[in-house]
């Protein structure tokens, strides 16, 4: 078997929020510039769902898919692909996927090769040399990754898209009434803000596990005082509390407060999450993997392992390829507690595929068709490419 042609797909698909206007921080996308920031949050965001897919093709016939987390400028991710990474791919035999890693990774030393866009074009293509090997082997990828721990995959739900607390405290309510246990609250807006918002959503919905993003938006100080009601409150975990690159002020976090200290969305390899983990700067470790591809993410939770740090997947506005992805690593790892549940992207997600994956918010079902299981609509693929 060898690989005979790559494509890429840049897709720019409006967001169901888009339409309706509404954000939890009340940001209207229809009003804003193609990418803006969103205060006090300090990354750029698009008011539509971007990504990228590519598939690979042998010329036996077997296409192997994958998908780079790009929520903005994801023609970046591509334009790598076309350029660099594809020519040193074709006649190569696609199952060789750890060999073809190192080869790839190898090719832009000097250029950033571990991290930002080019990691992201990396995971893509590898996560799709893994859906070819499923496929080849007739397996699952979980089951190539050494088999699955669970055949569910726990979930939680990701943000509450309202305005207010009360409204808030309603939505919650209404996934509980649906089965989700456990609420992940968007925040970042002041101390006395987010525990406003998180007793709202706790006095609604008591059994349900509750645990705030906050985006990097606040000093030591701040976040110590965050945390010490957080553990007062037994919260699942704080996410992202400081800068990114504080490593020192994590460790500190983590030191004076019993609330694990989530940390990984912005990282994309091991030799990051090492440094992290060396300096006790994380407590649950969220590695994303169409930020770092399958390879990567499974030799993240391996070093993770030695340091006890469990490793909860990170997902976002990844659609149907990476949300199959995940699903498959966090099947695969042994310490595993839980995996995101992204309410705006699920639907948009689900309708890039014929046959959709059966998730909802208590939980994940890993597909177990081979490859990452999923049967990619590629009309709709390349009319929302065209579209674009």
């Amino acid at each position: 078997m060898r690989i005979e042609h790559i494509e890429t797909y840049v897709l720019k698909l409006p967001s169901p929020r888009a339409y309706l206007g509404v954000h939890d921080d009340g940001w209207d996308p229809r009003g804003s510039a193609e990418y803006t920031v969103r205060p006090p949050w300090r990354s750029l965001y698009s008011g539509r769902f971007e990504t990228m897919l590519v598939s690979v093709h042998t010329n036996d016939g077997i296409v192997g898919w994958g998908e780079a987390l790009a929520p903005v400028a994801p023609e970046v991710p591509a334009t790598i692909i076309d350029r660099l990474l594809a020519p040193q791919l074709i006649g190569q035999d696609p199952t060789a996927v750890r060999p073809l890693w190192e080869k790839l990774r190898g090719l832009m030393r000097e250029r950033g090769h571990l991290v930002g866009h080019q990691a992201d074009a990396l995971a893509a293509l590898d996560t799709a040399l893994w859906d070819i090997a499923g496929q080849a082997l007739g397996s699952p990828v979980s089951d190539l990754l050494g088999g699955r721990h669970r055949d569910t995959v726990p979930a939680y739900v990701s943000g509450l898209p309202v305005p207010t607390d009360k409204e808030r405290a309603v939505l919650a309510k209404q996934w509980v009434d649906r089965g989700a246990t456990r609420i992940k609250l968007a925040l970042g807006k002041g101390v006395d803000a987010d525990l406003a918002t998180f007793d709202a959503v706790a006095e609604a919905a008591p059994k349900v596990g509750l645990a705030i993003d906050a985006h990097w938006a606040y000093s030591l100080q701040d976040a110590l005082r965050l945390g010490a009601e957080l553990d007062a409150r037994g919260a699942l975990f704080l996410e992202a509390p400081l800068a990114p690159e504080d490593i020192d002020g994590h460790a500190e976090l983590g030191r004076r407060v019993r609330t694990p200290i989530a940390i990984g969305e912005a990282m994309r390899n091991r030799y990051e999450f090492s440094e992290w983990a060396v300096r006790r700067s994380l407590g649950l470790a969220q590695p994303d993997v169409a930020r770092t591809g399958i390879t990567e993410a499974i030799d993240i939770a391996t070093v993770l392992s030695a340091f006890h740090i469990p490793t909860a997947c990170h997902h976002s506005v990844g659609l149907g390829v990476a949300l199959a992805a995940g699903i498959h690593v966090s099947a695969a790892l042994p310490h595993s507690p839980f995996f995101e549940y992204q309410p705006d992207t699920v639907g948009v997600a689900q309708s890039l595929l014929r046959t959709p994956m059966a998730i909802g918010p208590a939980g994940f079902q890993v597909p177990t068709g081979p490859g990452l299981g999923i049967d990619i609509d590629i009309d709709t693929v390349r009319r929302l490419a065209e579209e674009a």
